[in-house]
């Protein structure tokens, strides 16, 4: 039979090791990269799976003064696509890395 103290030291080494995971998911996370579209490709954001947003692309024929609103409502139509495929690129890696674990049902880990 295993001690509390071996069974603590077991529970604090596995805590870390998934401490450790989550940080490796986090920066892989960074490091892809998603691209959202609107206007049928006139305007895309590239951005990574954990959404910080890397660059935007506006094809010149949007460039109009009297177009401004439209040119306005295809970016914030752009930048919501990437994160959409942020958030289900980030949601897949995550389940891959958590797969492998016991968790009890219903826990959720803070991503």
């Amino acid at each position: 039979m295993k001690s509390m103290e071996e069974m603590m030291k077991a529970a604090q080494e596995a805590a870390q090791t998934v401490q450790t995971q989550m940080e490796e998911a986090q920066k892989k996370l960074d490091s892809l990269e998603v691209e959202g579209k609107s206007g049928g490709g006139l305007v895309s954001v590239k951005a990574t799976a954990k959404g910080r947003i890397l660059g935007v692309s506006i094809d010149d024929s949007l460039i109009k003064a009297e177009e401004k609103g439209i040119l306005e409502d295809l970016v914030a139509a752009a930048f919501n696509d990437a994160r959409d495929k942020a958030d289900a690129l980030s949601n897949q890696e995550m389940s891959k890395m958590t797969s492998g674990m016991q968790l009890p049902p219903g826990f959720k880990l803070p991503f």
